[in-house]
């Protein structure tokens, strides 16, 4: 197939990209910059330029492949709204340039989005007042539709080399005030997952996944945020400290919700579906490495 991916040099996108090509596929990758055209050049993929508030980029791209992954993000926390709004918009033009074909559109989410407190699986619909919830809201009404529109949920972490997301953000917070923070007695929950491994369910999502399809790329239910503390301040040799809800708020700022979420998400419908089998490191043993702390 040939493969539209968008985010195709980000963190998720380029093992995508890997991972498709690997596998015999042709991939056109949407590049913004000169710098991801060469990266994508370099990694076997055709480049289409544009962006994901270009929709006629991203219609274009679309026609002529044989099938869209959706990866790409403006992870602008400063204006998420507006980003979300942004996703939902280049999903619904993915949609409408794959209607009446039964090319598919594999879409991302988080299992992030659903219910708290219990083991959350793929029937599971979002719960969280979050404006995130725009990209599932759009897949759902592109696969009443007849899109064959099919939604990755990825875990809060998402591992490995090159990683920029939350634990990088944690080693940087204990770096720079000498101490590694947990909340209470550390028993909240991080989903996981290597991008490896996520990519291949992304592969196996766009060659089988049916419309209308949440599969979870999850490879562990939940990680103990207190283990991760722990990783962190072994690694640089700063105390771990248990702290309250609201000493854990003054000390983590803005990044206060993401640590103290507690997403407990099961994937066993997915492997029993799609045959995916998650073999990468977890990821304590993964973020305890010298090159998630400059090393």
């Amino acid at each position: 197939m040939r493969v539209f991916v968008t985010g195709a040099t980000g963190f998720v996108g380029s093992a995508v990209v890997q991972e498709l090509i690997g596998a015999g596929h042709q991939v056109l990758g949407l590049a913004r910059s000169d710098v991801a055209a060469v990266s994508l050049a370099a990694a076997g993929a055709a480049v289409h330029r544009g962006h994901l508030e270009d929709l006629e980029s991203l219609r274009s791209g679309a026609a002529a492949a044989d099938g869209v992954i959706h990866t790409g993000f403006i992870h602008d926390f400063s204006r998420f709204k507006e980003n979300c709004e942004i996703d939902r918009r280049a999903i619904e033009t993915l949609a409408l340039t794959l209607a009446a074909s039964d090319r598919p559109l594999v879409i991302t989410s988080g299992t992030g989005l659903l219910p708290k407190g219990r083991l959350t699986t793929e029937e599971d619909a979002p719960t969280a007042a979050s404006p995130r919830i725009a990209s599932e809201e759009a897949a759902a009404a592109a696969a009443s539709q007849g899109v064959r529109a099919i939604t990755i949920r990825l875990p809060p972490s998402v591992h490995g080399d090159g990683d920029h997301g939350f634990v990088p953000l944690l080693i940087g917070i204990a770096r720079e005030k000498g101490v590694s923070v947990y909340t209470g007695e550390g028993g909240n929950l991080w989903a996981a997952v290597h991008r490896f491994d996520a990519a291949k369910l992304y592969r196996l999502a766009l060659e089988k996944g049916k419309a209308g399809a949440r599969y979870h790329g999850v490879a562990e239910e939940g990680v103990r945020f207190r283990e991760i503390a722990e990783v962190i301040g072994h690694r640089l040799n700063v105390p771990v400290v248990s702290k309250s809800s609201e000493e854990a708020a003054v000390h983590f700022g803005w990044f206060a919700h993401f640590a103290a979420i507690d997403n407990l998400a099961s994937s066993k419908r997915t492997r029993e579906e799609m045959g995916w089998q998650a073999t990468g490191p977890g990821l304590i043993s993964d973020i305890d490495r010298p090159v998630y702390f400059g090393g």
